[in-house]
């Protein structure tokens, strides 16, 4: 199971940290990611993190505003997210890799949170 947690309403140019905690059994030994699913539009890859944290990635529409982070201590995966546009209101969702190394294919993900709401007005 997984929970996400740090959605709400921002003004653009904000920022927000979002927070996904599961469990050691789900997730200790794999990637996760966090992908966003904006209203009558497909759910989409932002970023990854492996296992330990030693490798990131990142959709172009949020490279260099977003930061994704692990903490296996807490079985916690973390979305820091600076300088929020408009076009970043959605659904953002976590999810556990079937690896220990991510990637952008929502098929390599087989554990799903339930999604917060970010919106961000103008």
């Amino acid at each position: 199971q997984l929970v996400e947690s740090g959605g709400g309403l921002v003004q653009a140019g904000d920022s927000l940290r979002l927070s996904c905690t599961t469990s050691r059994r789900t997730s200790s030994n794999n990637a996760m990611a966090w992908f966003r699913q904006a209203p009558g539009k497909e759910r989409l890859f932002l970023a990854t993190i492996s296992w330990n944290g030693a490798r990131t990635s990142y959709s172009d529409s949020v490279k260099g505003r977003f930061t994704i982070t692990r903490d296996n201590a807490k079985n916690t995966v973390y979305l820091q997210m600076n300088s929020l546009k408009p076009e970043d209101t959605a659904v953002y969702y976590c999810a556990v890799s079937r690896s220990s190394i991510g990637s952008m294919d929502r098929g390599g993900y087989n554990y799903w949170g339930q999604g917060t709401l970010v919106t961000v007005s103008s």
